[in-house]
């Protein structure tokens, strides 16, 4: 193992836990956090901390991040100076029913991060997680929402968490020094993934020989990244730190908007099922569309998404049918 450890906040997470495999192929010492809650089913969560089953290097801590004392405790003693803190409460609808959960996780949760890092010694870098969904309910026009545009219109209660997490970060890099890297992730897809999300939660209604809710009559389109791309340009963010005491925000996406429709087509291929379908409206706190222009990263690391949809759900529905022993 080289250097220091990272600490990875959301280590059982879809997105953390593939980080911290990723780290720990490197080499890197990895330190994980999460608290496993019900926000979806604990089991997959266990399952994939079993992933780690046998991996040198690898300590994990089953913790609130909004428990400011030990999470600080943790960073200082095993003298952490990378951070890449995932955890969050996600979901647009749940902030709904949940707004609390939101405003413990996903606010005094990033304060939290940030005042262990403050106090860090020789501390490096923080990289967190923010969310496309600050660009609010943006039309697609003809180019990628760009790091340049305003973000002061949020349509749902997580994302306003998500851009006030933003705003509180710009500040402790302005008044403390450490450097910091927002990355505002678009619709993160594959393996392992979380059963929340429409791609997900489809596969399971469709093998179940359920119909499927289509939100937006089937018009809304996202930016579907495959999470090995993800976790490329995740790292590349964290080996490429801004300057002391700059905080900037880079989208991390895949830059190849696709509509609603065409994505349930590519998964019933990928499944070989027929989806029956029920057309809704739109829900609140949902936007129409994503589509992230990611120059600005690529730029910086050379970050350059290359799992089309088609082949990123084949990859998923084959991880979906072996978790589930579902045979063909």
């Amino acid at each position: 193992m080289t250097g220091d450890p990272v600490l990875v906040t959301g280590a059982a997470g879809f997105i953390g836990h593939a980080t911290a495999h990723r780290l720990l192929a490197r080499g890197e010492t990895v330190i994980g956090i999460d608290n496993i809650n019900d926000y979806y089913d604990p089991s997959l969560k266990e399952a994939r901390l079993a992933t780690f089953d046998g991996r040198p290097g690898f300590d994990f801590h089953r913790l609130d991040i909004a428990e400011t004392d030990a999470v600080a405790k943790i960073v200082a003693e095993r003298g952490v100076k990378r951070i890449v803190h995932l955890a969050a409460q996600a979901g647009v609808r749940y902030s709904l029913e949940k707004p609390f959960a939101y405003e413990r996780s996903n606010l005094a949760g990033h304060l939290s991060l940030l005042e262990a890092s403050r106090h860090a010694e020789g501390f490096a870098h923080l990289v967190y997680a923010s969310s496309s969904s600050v660009y609010g309910d943006r039309p697609m026009g003809g180019a990628g929402f760009s790091e340049d545009e305003r973000v002061d219109k949020p349509v749902s209660l997580y994302a306003a968490t998500k851009a006030a997490c933003e705003l509180m970060s710009a500040s402790y890099a302005s008044l403390f020094g450490f450097p910091q890297t927002g990355l505002r992730f678009f619709t993160v897809y594959g393996p392992w993934g979380r059963p929340d999300m429409a791609y997900f939660s489809f596969s399971q209604k469709i093998m179940n020989g359920e119909p499927i809710e289509v939100y937006g009559d089937g018009k809304m389109a996202r930016d579907f990244t495959y999470i090995d791309d993800i976790v490329d340009g995740i790292v590349g963010a964290l080996d490429n730190p801004p300057a002391r005491g700059e905080h900037r925000v880079l989208n991390i996406g895949d830059s190849r908007p696709v509509g609603l429709m065409d994505m349930i087509q590519s998964l019933e291929a990928a499944l070989g099922r027929k989806a029956e379908k029920i057309m809704r409206p739109m829900q609140p706190g949902d936007v129409t569309a994503t589509y992230a222009d990611i120059s600005r990263l690529n730029a910086l690391t050379g970050y350059h998404p290359e799992v089309m949809l088609e082949d990123g759900l084949k990859r998923f529905a084959d991880w979906f049918r072996n978790y589930y022993s579902i045979k063909p």
